[in-house]
This record gives structure tokens, C-alpha cells and sequence, in this order.
């Protein structure tokens, strides 16, 4: 193993640490945003719990030689995992490239992850992209596309009593940016708890949970987001429609930017570069409200808090069987 940083996360007044693996397979742009999220979200989670945070990445994720360069030091190469000895592990999404995600370059090293974080693992959250190619993977349930991308903060709605919603609201706002979702009802006939939906019908939150194995939590939404990661799509969205890559002009995030921001957003028809910088401008002088934040941080709280204990359960067990052997 090459030794990448492993961060230090929490009050650490535990004996045993809860030692995290984020497998970060967002596009190059996005990479260390992602990575800072998910950190900061830990960190703020973590409480009194000892948790150790490590980098890993896919080599089939296409890389610039200057993002690779960063990365030295600090990710991991993913094919380590089973002998990192982590507890739980966060798997993002990706920017798909094909329709049919069996055809994507990162599928048979993807599949290969999810198979082995199956009983490699406590526990598993998967994010957005990644809990679609894990469905599909799992139990051939297929995602279906939108009419139009799904973007900004939802309300999600709770469905099902969880642990994972310890000293949570029941309605918290969530956001999503995607383009596909999977049905509830595929879900269910799968044998997957749907733990929350929005208020359109769709499924948030989801768990799969077989005997002896990982439990597995999905997140369709973006929980982790920073109060800017919705305004920077959206202008990325803008600049590809610039440019002539997509051929709608993006829709502006619901429920995100204040009435006002919304009202000069609206009245830009980007055909320059002046007509972007324009918008950029406008994005920037915003202020989106971050209101789901403290949801998120007790909803990852409660994961962290259901790790530690599911680990010290085991290691109990391993203590009582080791015990009856040497009797």
C-alpha cells in the first residue's frame, strides 16, 4: 500500500477508532470540493468518536496529469481496500459518460468494490451515481430518466422509524442534482427499505440489509453539498449550453436562490461569454441558504455512531469465540 494521509477526524476520546474510506469518483473539477465535503461533514459528525478518514480512487476514472499529481500522497489506490482495514466506506457518484452504465469504464472495478464492501465493511453509503450502479449490480434494478434534470433542495419526507434518524426532523430539506431516478417500486420488490421520499413520489433515502452482511444505505440526493455546489452546476450547465455541448438551457435549481437572484437568472438568454460572465456574477453575489446542514450532520452522526457500535459488537464476538476456543 502506498501510505496516503489518513486524517484524524473527532474528539477522539474513544479506545476504538472508526477508521472511514471515501472512494472519490467525481470528475477532476469537482474532486476536492467532494473530498472537502465529505471531511468537514465527518469531522463536524464525528463528536466524541475517534474517526480516521482515507482517500481512495478508481484507476479507471479518467485523470488529468495535474489532478493525479494533487492526489499523490493523499488517495489510495481503491484496489487496496481489502486490506486497509476500514469499517465503513462512502462511495460517490461519477459523470457518467454512457446511458447504460454497465458500459461505463469504471464498472467492473465499481461492481468489483461493491462486492467485496458487501462483507469488506459495517457499513456503506452510497452517493447519487453510485447508488444507481449498485442497484443495477445487486439486484438488476434499472434507473429510468427524467423528463428534465432534477436540481436544487427538496423536501424529503421520512417513511420508516431508523436509527439513522436519531434526533432528526421528519420533513428535512435535501439537496439533488440528477437526471435518473430509481422507482420505489423496484425498490420494494427488491427488498430494499425506503427510509424516506419527496415530496414528488421519489425515493431519498434507501437501505438494503441481508444476513451477515454490510448494511448498505443509498442517498439519491446530495446531503454533503456546501451552500455553493448547486450554483456551481448550474453555471456548469450554462457554460456546456455556451458552448453548444447540451442544447437546453439549464433550468435554475428550485428552491435554492432568493426570488430576487432568480428574477435577473431569468432574464440572461446566455449567447456570449459576456452573457455568462453575467451569470456568473449574478450566482456569486448570492446567498443560498444552507438549511439542510444540521440534518445532515446528525443523519451522518447517527451512521458514525451505528459503525463504532456495530464494530465493538463484533470485536466482542471475536473475543467470546476466541476465549471458547483456547477452553
Amino acid at each position: 500500500m502506498s501510505g496516503a494521509e489518513q486524517f484524524l477526524l473527532g474528539g477522539g476520546r474513544n479506545r476504538e477508532a472508526v477508521h472511514v474510506a471515501l472512494v472519490n469518483n467525481m470528475p477532476d473539477a469537482a474532486m476536492r470540493a467532494t473530498e472537502l465535503q465529505f471531511a468537514r461533514l465527518l469531522k463536524a459528525a464525528a463528536g466524541p468518536l475517534d474517526v480516521r478518514l482515507r482517500l481512495f480512487s478508481l484507476n479507471t476514472i479518467a485523470r488529468s496529469e495535474e489532478a493525479r499529481s494533487r492526489m499523490t500522497g493523499f488517495y489510495d489506490d481503491a484496489t487496496f481496500l481489502p486490506a486497509a482495514n476500514v469499517d465503513a466506506l462512502i462511495i460517490t457518484g461519477a459523470q457518467p459518460c454512457t446511458a447504460d452504465l454497465r458500459r461505463e469504464s469504471c464498472w467492473p472495478e465499481l461492481t468489483q468494490l461493491i462486492e467485496w464492501a458487501e462483507t469488506g465493511t459495517v457499513s456503506t453509503i452510497f452517493s447519487c451515481l453510485a447508488a444507481h450502479v449498485a442497484v443495477l449490480h445487486l439486484d438488476g434494478i434499472e434507473r429510468r430518466a427524467l423528463p428534465q434534470k432534477l436540481s436544487g433542495i427538496y423536501e424529503s419526507s421520512r417513511t420508516e422509524d431508523d436509527a439513522l434518524f436519531f434526533n432528526t426532523n421528519s420533513s428535512v430539506p435535501v439537496p439533488h442534482s440528477r437526471r435518473n431516478d430509481i422507482a420505489e417500486s423496484d425498490l420494494a420488490a427488491a427488498g430494499y427499505r425506503v427510509l424516506s421520499r419527496l415530496s414528488n413520489g421519489q425515493a431519498d433515502i434507501f437501505t438494503r440489509e441481508m444476513p451477515g452482511q454490510s448494511r448498505f444505505v443509498f442517498f439519491q440526493g446530495h446531503p454533503e453539498y456546501d451552500p455553493g455546489t448547486l450554483g456551481r452546476e448550474y453555471l456548469r450547465d450554462m457554460s456546456r449550453c455556451l458552448r453548444g455541448e447540451i442544447d437546453e438551457m439549464p433550468a435554475i435549481p428550485e428552491n435554492y436562490f432568493d426570488r430576487a437572484t432568480e428574477d435577473r437568472l431569468l432574464e440572461i438568454r446566455p449567447g456570449s461569454e459576456a452573457d455568462l460572465a453575467r451569470c456568473q456574477g449574478i450566482v456569486a453575489g448570492a446567498l443560498p441558504r444552507q438549511t439542510w446542514r444540521a440534518n445532515t450532520i446528525k443523519l451522518f452522526g447517527n451512521w458514525l455512531t451505528l459503525v463504532a457500535a456495530a464494530k465493538a459488537r463484533r470485536a466482542s464476538s471475536r473475543a467470546v469465540h476466541t476465549r471458547r476456543r483456547a477452553s
